[in-house]
C-alpha cells in the first residue's frame, strides 16, 4: 500500500502540538459554567487523595503485625491478630476509596464522551459538500470510534493517574528515607528513574507502530465498508473473489503492524520486568542484611518488601498508563485533525433566519466551478417568480444540478450572488433556508428503518394521519397496504429492498410532508414507468400549486406544461421560454425535442 500522506501529516502534527490535543479534552473535565461536573471532579480527587494516604500507611500494620509474632503468647492473640485485622481493614479501604473515586467520576467520563461524539457528529454534517464526495465512509468511521472511546480513558488518567502516582512514589520514597537509609532511596530512585526512561523510550517507538495499525485497520475497514455498499455492484461483475482478495490485502497489512506491536509489547514487558526485579532484588539484599547485623527487625524486611512491590504495581500502571495516553493521543488526533477540517460553507455571525414572502428565486451573473479549472456556471442569470414553475433542462454537464445544489447551499457561489426574495442565501441561515425547500433528488436513498419512518422523516412529529395523507399524494399508499407488514416494512440498506420507482415514491412522499414553500425536483421522476410518472407528476403539480417550483430535468415530455423553460448549454442560458415558444424557435430545445421523440418512438 502506497505511504498514507494523511496519517504522516497527522503524525507530525501530533509531535508538534501533543498539549493542544490535552488542551482540547480539558474543558470536558472542567467545564464552565457546569458546577455538578466540578463537584463530582473535586469529591473524586478527595476520594483518590484519601486512597493513596491509607495505601502509603497500610505496610506499617504488616511490620507491626510480623515483629508482634515473635512476642509472648498475650501479645500474639491481640497485638498481631488486631493489626493484622487492621492491614485488612486499610487494604479494604485503600480499595473501596478507588472504587468511589471511579463511581464519581463514571458521569462526568461518559457526559465527556457523549459531549465529543456529539460534536464531532455534528461537525461532520456541517462540513461542505465537497468533503463528504471525497470522504471514506468505512475509515471516517473507525476514526471517529477510536477517537471518542479515547476521549473518557484520557480525561481519567490524566485526572488519576499521572500527579496521584507521582505522589505515591514521592511518599514511599519518603518513608523509606526516614525509616531507613538513603540507600534505600537511591536505589528506588534509580529504578524509577530507568523504568521512566526505558518505558518512555520503548513507547514513543511502539507509538510509531500504532499509528500504522490504525492506518492499516482504517484502510481495510475502508474497503470493507465500501464493497458492502456496492453490494449490487460487485455481484454484477462477479467481482466477490477479487473483493475478498483485496481485503484480505488491507488485513495483511493490518496483521503485520498487529504483530510487531503486540511483540514490541512483550519487549516492553521484559525489560520492565528486568528493572523492576533488580531493584526489588537489591533492596531486598539489603534489608537481609540489615536484619543480619541486627540493624533492622523481620517486620521492617516485611515492610520494606511490601513497599517494593507497592512501588512495582504503580510503576508497572505508569507503563500502561504512558503508554495508552500516547495511543489515545494518536487516535484523538486523527479526530482532532477532523474536527479541525474547516466549514466552506458557513453561516455568517448572526445571520438572520430566511423570511419566504412568495418565494422569488434570482440567479444574477453567478459562476461557479468545483474545480477553479473547470468552470461549470458562466455568469448565469434567471428569475423565478413566486410560485412560477420554471424547468432547467440541457445535455449532461450544463449546469442543470450545479443550480440545485447553489440554491440548497451545498456550496456557495463564485461569483455573482443566488436571492429568494431578495435575500442573498450567504447572509442567511443554513437551517432556515434548508427548511424553506424540498427536494426530490434523481437517486433517493432511504434509511435503514421502516416505509413509515422515511417518509415521516421529511416532518418531525408528524402524525399517522400525514403520513398516511403524503403516501397517498405520492401514489404509494395502495402498495404499502398491499405489503405484509404495513407501513412498518424495512426498506433495507439505501432502501435496496424497494424497487428504483417505490424508492423514488417514498422520497416524494416524504418531500410532501415536509410541505416547502420552494420545490426543487432534481429528476424526480427518472426511476418511475410512464404510467406511475403521469399519476406522480400529477401529485407534483398539485403540490406546487401556490409553490416556487424548479424542475431539473432530462425527459422534457416531463417538463412541457411548465410556465416556462430555460435551456442550458455549456454553464450558459441559452434559451427562455414556454415550451410551444421554444418549438417554434427551432433552436437547441426544439433539436432536443425532436431527438426524444425520435428515441421514444424507436423503443
Amino acid at each position: 500500500m502506497p505511504p498514507d500522506t494523511d496519517t504522516a501529516d497527522i503524525a507530525e502534527e501530533e509531535r508538534r502540538s501533543g498539549w493542544r490535543v490535552i488542551q482540547r479534552v480539558f474543558p470536558y473535565l472542567w467545564p464552565d459554567g457546569q458546577t455538578w461536573v466540578k463537584r463530582r471532579v473535586i469529591i473524586a480527587m478527595a476520594f483518590l487523595l484519601l486512597s493513596k494516604l491509607i495505601a502509603v500507611t497500610t505496610p506499617f500494620f504488616y511490620k507491626e503485625a510480623v515483629d508482634n509474632l515473635g512476642g509472648d503468647v498475650p501479645d500474639l492473640a491481640i497485638g498481631a491478630v488486631g493489626l493484622t485485622i487492621a492491614y485488612g481493614m486499610a487494604r479494604l479501604m485503600t480499595v473501596g476509596f478507588q472504587q468511589l473515586r471511579d463511581a464519581v467520576f463514571a458521569k462526568v467520563g461518559q457526559r465527556a464522551l457523549r459531549a465529543l461524539a456529539l460534536e464531532t457528529f455534528t461537525h461532520i454534517h456541517r462540513l461542505s459538500m465537497r468533503y463528504h464526495i471525497g470522504r471514506k465512509t468505512g475509515g471516517l468511521s473507525r476514526i471517529i470510534e477510536r477517537g471518542v472511546k479515547g476521549v473518557e480513558f484520557l480525561l481519567r488518567f490524566l485526572l488519576f493517574s499521572i500527579g496521584p502516582l507521582a505522589l505515591e512514589l514521592a511518599l514511599v520514597g519518603l518513608v523509606l528515607f526516614v525509616m531507613f537509609d538513603v540507600w534505600y532511596l537511591a536505589v528506588v530512585t534509580v529504578v524509577i528513574a530507568a523504568y521512566v526512561a526505558y518505558t518512555f523510550k520503548v513507547t514513543e517507538w511502539r507509538v510509531k507502530l500504532r499509528r500504522k495499525m490504525n492506518a492499516q485497520d482504517t484502510d481495510a475497514n475502508q474497503k470493507a465498508i465500501d464493497s458492502l455498499l456496492n453490494f449490487e455492484t460487485v455481484k454484477y461483475f462477479g467481482a466477490e473473489g477479487r473483493e475478498a482478495a483485496r481485503y484480505d490485502e488491507a488485513m495483511k497489512g493490518y496483521e503485520s503492524a498487529a504483530i510487531k506491536t503486540a511483540t514490541s509489547l512483550a519487549a516492553l514487558n521484559f525489560g520492565q520486568s528486568v528493572i523492576i526485579t533488580t531493584g526489588l532484588v537489591a533492596v531486598m539484599v539489603m534489608a537481609a542484611m540489615g536484619v543480619q547485623d541486627g540493624t533492622l527487625t523481620v517486620g521492617d524486611f516485611v515492610m520494606v518488601n511490601a513497599y517494593m512491590i507497592q512501588i512495582t504495581m504503580p510503576l508497572n500502571f505508569l507503563g500502561t498508563v504512558y503508554r495508552e495516553i500516547r495511543q489515545a493521543l494518536v487516535d484523538m488526533g486523527e479526530m482532532f485533525h477532523l474536527l479541525e477540517q474547516p466549514r466552506e460553507v458557513d453561516d455568517k455571525s448572526g445571520a438572520p433566519d430566511l423570511v419566504v414572502q412568495g418565494g422569488v428565486v434570482e440567479l444574477t451573473d453567478v459562476e461557479f466551478g468545483y474545480d477553479t479549472a473547470r468552470p461549470i456556471l458562466k455568469g448565469v442569470s434567471l428569475h423565478v417568480g413566486a410560485g412560477e414553475s420554471v424547468a432547467l433542462v440541457g445535455a449532461s454537464g450544463s449546469g442543470k444540478s450545479t443550480i440545485g445544489r447553489l440554491l440548497f447551499r451545498f456550496y456557495d457561489v463564485g461569483a455573482g450572488s443566488l436571492k429568494i426574495d431578495g435575500q442573498d442565501v450567504r447572509d442567511v441561515t443554513q437551517d432556515s433556508l434548508h427548511a424553506a425547500i424540498g427536494v426530490v433528488p434523481q437517486d433517493t436513498v432511504l434509511f435503514n428503518d421502516t416505509i413509515r419512518y422515511n417518509i415521516a422523516y421529511g416532518l418531525e412529529g408528524a402524525t399517522e394521519a400525514q403520513i398516511i395523507e403524503a403516501a397517498k399524494a405520492a401514489q404509494i399508499h395502495d402498495f404499502i397496504q398491499e405489503l405484509p407488514e404495513g407501513y412498518d416494512t424495512p426498506v433495507g440498506e439505501r432502501g435496496l429492498k424497494l424497487s428504483g420507482g417505490e424508492k423514488q415514491r417514498v422520497g416524494i412522499a416524504r418531500t410532501l410532508l415536509k410541505n416547502p414553500p420552494i420545490l426543487l425536483l432534481d429528476e424526480a421522476t427518472s426511476a418511475l414507468d410512464t404510467q406511475t410518472e403521469a399519476s406522480i407528476q400529477g401529485a407534483l403539480k398539485r403540490a406546487g400549486e401556490g409553490r416556487t417550483v424548479i424542475t431539473i430535468a432530462h425527459r422534457l415530455s416531463t417538463i412541457a406544461d411548465a410556465d416556462r423553460i430555460v435551456v442550458l448549454h455549456a454553464g450558459e442560458v441559452v434559451e427562455e421560454g414556454t415550451h410551444e415558444e421554444l418549438l417554434a424557435r427551432e433552436g437547441r430545445y426544439a433539436t432536443l425535442w425532436t431527438m426524444q421523440i425520435s428515441e421514444d418512438e424507436a423503443a
